[in-house]
């Protein structure tokens, strides 16, 4: 068994200080309850949604190197602190000048190991990974991590656990966004959460309905299921500059079987144990077993419909190109 956590908060844009003491809290929390894995959301400790607004400057001030910044290297401290693995997300500059939405993982022995988002649309300044992150732990198994966007495109998640994932920690920042779908999410009122204490039942509704927990059910059990990989899943919860993230933090198992999660619309931690022994048998490693990667060539050929995940969000042709 491996006890495991997932969090959802609401960061603070910018303010690295605020969001590493709510990492650290949330760490303190988990290790009374003797958690070995916890995962925190995409971008938590630098802010997320206000970045698309903010010059290449402005987002060079927010960044840092990984490992040696000082966010990746207070992350490593906490990990040796709980001995605990520690996941969370922030934007990374590279020594070649790139920036990256970055997914830090620290090991209690002092590694680390990070995961650039595969597909990064949030800025201009930002570009998009190239590899697949999946590495052995203490812990007896291997993580994969995917983050937010990266999680909806099936082939990520296929590709992660051939690469031997047991364990896919799914940080995002999601929910209540204005998607082009007309059947996928929609917007949050501000009001919504800003009118929370007084009108709590409304603000519940919306997290747990069509733009949050019910459109996560449409897919998020796939991933889990269909690959045979334990899911973390972890989330802002509130207001992130103009929208309202949704939270619904939870732990799936390798059935795609949610065993644990958050509906209260507030910072939380989901605790759970994961059941190694499920994996061997489980339907999604069965059907991995049956594959015929002869018949599979079209899976890698370009079709001609992709865009660049920047283009495809912040340009109007693309934008129509797309739909």
């Amino acid at each position: 068994m491996i006890r495991s956590a997932t969090v959802q908060f609401q960061h603070r844009p910018g303010d690295k200080t605020y969001n590493l003491a709510q990492v650290e809290r949330f760490c303190q929390r988990a290790a009374e309850q003797g958690v070995q894995l916890i995962v925190f959301p995409e971008m938590c400790l630098t802010g997320y949604w206000h970045v698309r607004n903010l010059s290449r400057d402005e987002v060079e001030a927010l960044a840092e190197p990984v490992p040696a910044g000082p966010l990746t290297v207070a992350l490593v401290q906490l990990a040796a602190k709980y001995q605990m693995i520690v996941g969370a997300g922030l934007i990374e500059l590279a020594d070649d000048g790139q920036i990256y939405n970055t997914y830090v993982v620290a090991l209690p022995d002092g590694g680390v190991q990070r995961h650039r988002k595969l597909h990064c649309f949030i800025s201009p300044h930002f570009s998009s990974g190239d590899s697949y992150t999946v590495f052995p732990t203490p812990l007896g198994c291997k993580l994969g991590v995917l983050i937010c966007w990266d999680n909806n495109l099936v082939e990520n998640a296929r590709a992660t656990a051939l690469l031997g994932a047991d364990i896919l920690l799914a940080p995002h920042q999601t929910g209540g966004t204005a998607s082009r779908s007309p059947h996928a999410m929609g917007r949050i009122d501000l009001e919504v959460w800003t009118e929370r204490n007084t009108h709590p039942e409304r603000l519940r509704t919306e997290v747990n309905g069509p733009k949050g927990r019910e459109w996560l059910l449409r897919w998020l059990p796939a991933r889990a299921h269909d690959n045979g990989m334990f899911l973390l899943f972890a989330n802002g919860i509130g207001q992130d500059d103009d929208e309202v993230r949704t939270g619904n933090a939870m732990i799936l198992d390798c059935y795609g079987r949610i065993v644990a999660e958050v509906t209260e619309p507030e910072d939380a931690l989901v605790v759970a144990d994961l059941d190694l022994s499920l994996l061997d048998k489980c339907t999604g490693r069965r059907w991995i077993r049956g594959r015929r990667p002869e018949l599979y060539d079209v899976l890698t050929e370009r079709s001609g419909q992709e865009l660049d995940p920047r283009a495809a969000r912040f340009s109007e042709a693309s934008t129509k190109q797309a739909e």
